[in-house]
C-alpha cells in the first residue's frame, strides 16, 4: 500500500501570525511534520511515500530532498505549484493507480493508535474507499458528510444536515477506481478537493467513514500549540 501528502500550500496565515518556517516544516515536540507523517506511514507498512511540495518554498524543497536521502521508507518527490489541493492529488496520482493508498493534507494531526487501526480497516475492507471522520468541529469551513446506519458515506456537504454526524478528517484510503473520477474532474475543470469526493459520490463508489475522537489541522500560530497538546494527551 502506498501513501501520499500533498504539501504544496504556502502557508500563508502561518506566516502572517508570524511563524517564520513553512507549513511542513513546521515543528510538534521538535518533529517536523512532514517528517512525522512519513514516519508514521512507515510504521504502517508503506511501501512508497509519495510527495508534491511547492515549487515556489525552497526551505521546503531542500528539506524533502535531503529527507528523501535517509528516510524509513522509498520517498517520491513532485515539485510543483498548483492552484489547489485537488490539483495536486492528481500530480501524484500516477503513483497511486496501481494499488490502494492512503492520501493526507501535510497538516492533519492525529493519534498514532487510530491511524494505524484506520490504516488496517481499509486494508482488510472491500469498498472503494474508506474517509477518517470526526465529530470535533474546530475548522473554519467543515465539510459535513453524511451517513447511513452502517456509516456508508451518502454525502458530502457545506452545511450540516439531520444526517451529518461527522465533518472530513483530511485523511482519503482510496482505491485505484478513485483516480478514473479524479481525472474526469480535472477533464471537467472542477477543482477542490471537497467537489471531488461529492463526485465519488455521483459515480456509484462505495464509501464508508472512520470515526477519530479528534483530527486536527495546523492553519493558525495557535493551532500548534493546540497540536502539541492533543498529541501528548493533554487536553
Amino acid at each position: 500500500m502506498k501513501f501520499a501528502i500533498i504539501s504544496a500550500g504556502e502557508g500563508s496565515r502561518l506566516s502572517q501570525e508570524g511563524v517564520v518556517l513553512p507549513k511542513p516544516l513546521v515543528q510538534l515536540n521538535g518533529v517536523p511534520m512532514i517528517d512525522r507523517l512519513v514516519h508514521i506511514f512507515a510504521q504502517n507498512g508503506a511501501e512508497q511515500v509519495v510527495i508534491i511540495v511547492n515549487n515556489e518554498v525552497a526551505l521546503t524543497k531542500e528539506h524533502v530532498l535531503e529527507l528523501k536521502k535517509t528516510a524509513e521508507v522509498p520517498l517520491e518527490v513532485v515539485i510543483k505549484t498548483t492552484p489547489s489541493s485537488m490539483h495536486s492529488f492528481y500530480e501524484l496520482s500516477p503513483y497511486l493507480k496501481d494499488d490502494k493508498f492512503c492520501l493526507t493534507t501535510v497538516d492533519t494531526i492525529f493519534r498514532e493508535d487510530e491511524f494505524a487501526a484506520f490504516i488496517q480497516a481499509f486494508k482488510n475492507s472491500d469498498k472503494d474507499g474508506m474517509m477518517a471522520v470526526t465529530d470535533y468541529v474546530d475548522d473554519e469551513k467543515p465539510l459535513y458528510i453524511s451517513t447511513d446506519e452502517s456509516l456508508g458515506i451518502t454525502g458530502f456537504h457545506d452545511e450540516a444536515t439531520p444526517a451529518c454526524r461527522y465533518i472530513s478528517g483530511g485523511i482519503y484510503c482510496l482505491t485505484p477506481k478513485a483516480i478514473v473520477t479524479l481525472e474526469n474532474c480535472m477533464k471537467k475543470g472542477m477543482s477542490r478537493m471537497r467537489n471531488f469526493q461529492r463526485q465519488l459520490v455521483a459515480d456509484g463508489l462505495q464509501l464508508k467513514a472512520y470515526p477519530f475522537s479528534k483530527i486536527l489541522d495546523v492553519d493558525h500560530a495557535s493551532d500548534i500549540i493546540k497540536a502539541e497538546a492533543f498529541l501528548n494527551h493533554e487536553d
